[in-house]
């Protein structure tokens, strides 16, 4: 069973219908629930930028057999350096790094059991450096850490952990609050990726299940950058 977080919409959308489709189970978690909820899936209502509130949640997902930890809820809370708010970075520490520490100490015991476990930390190019990312920027980069890290400590359980980092995604909330649909602006930032185009969420929902296969359990501690090349070169957003 799978655990998707942020799966109501975007990129965590696109991964739970992927799995959905070849008739995967999948517990959501998201501050919203999807539309319909779809045969196969549990929804577990949470805000993961409040610990008390993600530690509930994952005391109930504990109840399921999840051996798959996706974690893809994120925000950017973009501005430029003279006006970051302490608190955004908090929040955004708490939600990129805090919450999936909660969820997969919560699942442990359960991928301990079954030798068999998948992590995957949905990360961003922007940890290579972006202007107005400052918080953004520093609590993705953090995942790099801490994917790193746990891959070392749980590889002798049969648990893998690996990152994908998005390049510019377009049909996403987070991406056309910063860049708005068919504008200008998304024309040039399409144009200054290399291979000539933004990504989708199906882009990202492909490397997720790649590393999340059964078959992965020689990958663990990566980061994939799935971005059109961008992480390559200089990105202008």
């Amino acid at each position: 069973m799978w655990l998707v977080t942020g799966g109501a919409a975007g990129i965590g959308q696109s991964i739970c219908a992927a799995l959905l489709a070849r008739g995967d189970r999948v517990v959501c978690v998201d501050r919203q629930q999807p539309g319909t909820l779809p045969d196969g899936m549990v929804f577990v209502p949470a805000d993961l930028t409040d610990p008390a509130a993600t530690s509930a949640a994952a005391r109930r997902i504990a109840e399921y057999p999840v051996t798959r930890l996706i974690h893809n809820a994120g925000a950017i809370r973009a501005a430029l350096l003279e006006n970051v708010d302490p608190a955004d970075l908090a929040a955004l520490s708490q939600l990129h790094l805090g919450a999936p520490l909660i969820l997969l100490q919560a699942l442990l015991p359960a991928m301990r059991a079954a030798h068999f476990g998948r992590v995957v930390l949905i990360g961003s190019r922007a940890a290579l450096g972006l202007p107005t990312r400052s918080a953004y920027a520093a609590t993705k980069s953090g995942m790099l850490g801490l994917a790193r890290t746990w891959a070392l400590e749980l590889a002798g359980d049969g648990i893998t952990v690996n990152v994908v980092a998005p390049g510019p995604i377009r049909g996403t909330t987070m991406f056309h609050d910063v860049v708005p649909a068919g504008s200008d602006r998304e024309a040039k930032l399409a144009a200054g990726v290399p291979v000539g185009r933004l990504g989708t969420p199906d882009d990202i929902a492909r490397a997720v299940l790649f590393l999340a296969d059964d078959a992965s359990s020689f990958i663990t501690g990566q980061t994939l950058y799935v971005c059109g090349g961008a992480s390559v070169g200089a990105l202008a957003v």
